[in-house]
């Protein structure tokens, strides 16, 4: 239900804000509000489309390892960290290898990968559901949660645009587009912490217990080895082998589904066929819940509400007397919960305005770096198993993401000022 608020107060807020402006003398207002709404059901439909190929890809691609075995040899070694966060998934379900490789393409930010593997882990799970129909079940909001504040290790994306920022200013050789790779992965770390702590209270998983403890401690320690030995490299090279890496990774993986299944007499291509066709039913199934989300959004901030938002928080801040310097980059931590693209266009022109090198225009860049779209996210995800009633999904997820601007401020004045 907290989604279905969510989206009638976008459109309220909206339409009332839109009636004053227009009492106040902007005659514009209520067709800039109807084009907002169209072209968001329009991104909608073009976003399901694009979707499709790739869900048809990879859905395919899952198929073939299933049969070869392979996924669950990934559930086996992922087993004892997933089987505390997620009690109610039996050992070795096929659940938990298309999670162990969504989170997996997560953290080298392939997100083209990191999708279509998490809807496969959605539909895995819904196996599972025993709540009322169209109502998450527990691990399905863990899961989700965890992907809404999914750690990358380097912002490959973010770093391309900051050099091709950085050439267009004409600054030389000297500037490196990757020094935002260490504080993104520290912002970003925090607030996947915040959120499965969050979910854990929740759904009152014993987190102090060991057998929880130490495989999570396990994994942040073999992240923390990651990062020490990426941090000792220049951060471009450190940037360039974590690219190539994940590249080099998800060939591997596609490349070991093919061999295993050939190795064990599986018909590879009819069985890529049969998942692939799978993928075209997915991503149609979400093209409701697309459109609504992003004709909601697309309206909330036609409106200026989204502006109004802005200027309050540096009002408040003004007023306690903080430092303001964190201000201009604010709007991207906050338009990232609503719109990818949105936030994207805010950081470049952060960037033009105060310059790329700029500590508004860094700290930017890590806020786009560490935060997730999540209402997107839970939109798609959801969508994609029919549920409506996400439950305490929302607040979690939401919770994770001021904690991860807030985290990405924090970081921000440590390490680049």
């Amino acid at each position: 239900m907290a989604l279905n608020w969510v989206w009638i107060g976008f459109f309220v807020t909206a339409c009332a804000t839109a009636v004053v402006r227009w009492w106040l003398g902007d005659e514009g207002i209520f067709t800039a509000l109807l084009a907002a709404l169209f072209d968001g059901a329009r991104a909608g439909f073009e976003v399901a489309l694009g979707l499709a190929g790739i869900m048809a890809l990879w859905l395919g691609l899952m198929r073939v390892g299933e049969q070869a075995g392979m996924i669950a040899l990934l559930a086996r070694v992922a087993a004892p960290l997933l089987r505390k966060l997620f009690p109610g998934v039996p050992q070795g379900h096929p659940a938990q290898g298309a999670m162990t490789m969504n989170i997996s393409a997560n953290l080298l930010g392939l997100d083209n990968a990191a999708t279509p593997l998490g809807l496969t882990a959605m539909r895995e799970l819904q196996t599972l559901n025993r709540e009322p129909p169209g109502t998450a079940s527990d691990a399905q909001i863990m899961f989700v949660v965890m992907n809404t504040a999914g750690l990358t290790l380097i912002p490959t994306s973010v770093i391309a645009i900051r050099q091709s920022v950085a050439l267009k200013q004409g600054l030389g050789a000297g500037f490196n587009a990757a020094d935002i790779f260490l504080p993104t992965l520290l912002a970003t770390f925090i607030s996947l912490l915040a959120g499965v702590l969050a979910v854990a209270v929740v759904q009152r998983l014993p987190l102090w217990r060991a057998r929880l403890a130490v495989p999570m401690l396990a994994v942040a320690g073999l992240l923390a080895a990651a990062v020490t030995a990426l941090a000792r490299l220049p951060a471009e090279q450190a940037a360039r082998i974590a690219s190539t890496m994940g590249a080099a990774v998800v060939l591997g993986v596609v490349l070991l589904f093919i061999v295993a299944g050939a190795w064990r007499r599986v018909n590879v291509y009819d069985a890529f066929i049969e998942g692939a066709k799978e993928g075209f039913g997915v991503a149609i199934q979400v093209v409701p819940y697309l459109i609504a989300i992003l004709a909601a959004i697309g309206v909330f901030r036609a409106a200026g509400c989204m502006d109004a938002l802005l200027g309050a928080v540096g009002t408040a801040v003004a007023w306690a007397g903080w430092n303001t310097d964190f201000l201009p980059a604010l709007p991207v931590g906050l338009m990232k919960v609503l719109s990818g693209a949105g936030a994207r266009g805010l950081m470049v022109d952060v960037m033009q305005t105060y310059g790329v090198d700029s500590f508004p225009a860094r700290l930017a860049a890590i806020i786009q770096g560490s935060t997730e779209t999540t209402f997107y996210v839970l939109a798609v995800y959801f969508g994609s198993v029919g549920v409506k009633n996400t439950r305490h999904a929302l607040a979690c997820a939401l919770f994770a993401d001021a904690v991860g601007i807030l985290a990405a401020i924090a970081v921000g004045y440590a390490l680049l000022r």
